[in-house]
């Protein structure tokens, strides 16, 4: 019988891609599978993305396990994180005046910092380990890292063709290659910062399945099948929180959550109610305006959702794919309900003649409710009641539904009550709500750009949104929604105007 292991630890996001469907096995922090030792029992280990090194949660038991695998020859492959785990070490100290660093496995010859890209991309291939054997065309897949830069002497795999690095489109006639994939000397221990390398390319998948001498594929699928769904069957890792079932939505539901501004809380708030969401059963689509979909990977986290090629919806050239054909996939998917995070302000870019540029635009073209947030730590709350007030009386003029304004990090809750009446008196949103200031904010490992730790970050968020919010009233603030049209530049100009 044939065995394909899943790391299955804090920080890893075991949801985030299928993994060609392989995975037979479930892999905890101690290394054991199904009361064994992993080295004894499986033919072959997938490591996932996710925090893996942010998150210090990789147990000696499963550090172990790998390194006899590594040695006994068998196939372990680890993606973006688990890249990073098989390296000799990972500077994480982006916005940090001294390198952060984070010892590896050292079973490949690398070393990672700092270099963020977002990208679909095609990646070259050389021939130094089985998994490349007959792969003659370009692979496929995703990258979606704040960590990426790879340099070492280890044997070369993937070179990613990539158009953008830290928000930065590249020259090269928008293409630049970035190394992306290496293996040790024997080309057993593979790494890779390309997610989907296995849901995209079936070469990849049937040299695995011919190195380990799989015959029996219907089995693997079919236990396959109850790993998903012992994925499933949780929100986030190991929290004991079981999923109930409940009777789907015949289509789904859409909010966009928007703000006035960058550092409102998007990301925070997205990731709270995506578990709340989950916690009650529904399935929740996560999807992001514009290119940087590493915001939706903590409530992909604990939803435990795929990252779908349509998650990065398209702005001017920037995302993955078109608004309209998202919608319509989604219409007929089995999602419950479709959480989307804006971009920046909803307006920002909304003057842009490359349409749709904004998150505004985005909503406008399919008529998607919106709960419009605002952080208050900078310009304090009256300021905030403010300005959301003028970007909701837009909205409305551009004829976006603003089911709710939301006040994030309040600090006083008898200055939140005072604005409330000239909210509500101001525009014609009548659902006014606000979260309170969270005071483990400033730890490292909470902040997304900076460094985060998904346990931690997905803990706190979805604790803040069920202790403050009515989730019940949220989902009535979702509509069923379809693809009207893209307004043109002129025809915003002149409603803005």
């Amino acid at each position: 019988m044939t065995k394909i292991g899943l790391a299955y630890i804090n920080g890893a996001v075991p949801g985030f891609e299928d993994f060609g469907n392989l995975p037979t096995d479930i892999v905890k922090e101690n290394g054991y599978v199904n009361g064994n030792k992993a080295s004894e029992e499986l033919d072959a280990l997938i490591i996932p993305g996710g925090t893996l090194i942010e998150s210090n949660d990789i147990g000696m038991g499963l550090n172990t396990e790998i390194r006899k695998m590594a040695c006994d020859g068998k196939p372990i492959i680890g993606i973006c994180a688990g890249f990073q785990l098989l390296s000799n070490q990972i500077d994480i100290g982006r916005k940090s005046p001294v390198p952060i660093v984070k010892e590896g496995l050292g079973l490949i010859d690398v070393n990672f910092s700092p270099l963020i890209t977002s990208d679909r991309v095609k990646a070259k291939v050389f021939d130094n380990s089985f998994i490349v054997k007959n792969q003659k065309e370009d692979v496929d897949g995703f990258h979606t890292h704040t960590y990426g830069k790879v340099e070492g002497d280890a044997k070369p795999l993937f070179y990613s063709q990539v158009q953008r690095m830290n928000y930065g489109d590249v020259n090269n006639n928008g293409e630049y290659n970035i190394f992306s994939g290496a293996c040790n000397d024997d080309g057993n221990v593979i790494g890779t910062m390309i997610h989907g390398i296995l849901d995209e390319n079936p070469v990849i998948v049937n040299n695995l399945l011919e190195e380990i001498d799989a015959s029996d594929l219907s089995d693997i699928y079919t236990r396959n099948r109850e790993v998903k769904k012992y994925l499933q069957s949780e929100v986030g890792i190991n929290t004991g929180i079981k999923i109930p079932k409940i009777t789907p939505n015949k289509k789904p539901k859409y909010l966009m959550i928007g703000s006035n501004g960058s550092d409102s809380g998007k990301t925070f708030i997205i990731t709270g109610l995506a578990g709340a969401l989950r916690k009650l059963g529904y399935k929740v689509a996560l999807l992001k305006v514009g290119p940087d979909v590493r915001d939706i990977i903590p409530g992909l986290y604990l939803t435990k959702g795929k990252m779908e090629d349509f998650a990065s919806i398209k702005i001017g050239h920037l995302g993955w794919k078109d608004i309209e054909s998202t919608v319509n996939r989604l219409n007929n998917s089995d999602y419950d309900i479709v959480l989307i995070e804006g971009v920046m302000s909803v307006f920002t870019g909304l003057l842009n003649e490359k349409v749709p540029f904004s998150a505004a635009e985005i909503a406008m073209s399919s008529n998607i409710p919106m709960i419009l947030a605002s952080g208050v730590n900078k310009g304090g709350i009256e300021s905030a009641a403010i300005d959301l007030v003028s970007h909701a009386n837009m909205l409305e003029k551009l004829g976006v539904k603003v089911e709710a304004i939301l006040l994030n990090k309040v600090y006083n809750d008898d200055i939140f009550e005072r604005v409330v009446p000239y909210i509500r008196n101001n525009t014609t949103v009548e659902n006014v709500l606000k979260l309170p200031k969270l005071k483990s904010a400033d730890m490292r490992g909470f902040i997304p750009e900076v460094e985060i730790r998904y346990e931690l970050f997905c803990s706190h968020a979805m604790d803040l949104i069920e202790n403050n919010l009515n989730i019940d009233e949220i989902v009535k603030m979702a509509r069923e929604v379809e693809f009207t049209k893209i307004y043109s530049f002129n025809e915003i100009k002149d409603k803005v105007i």
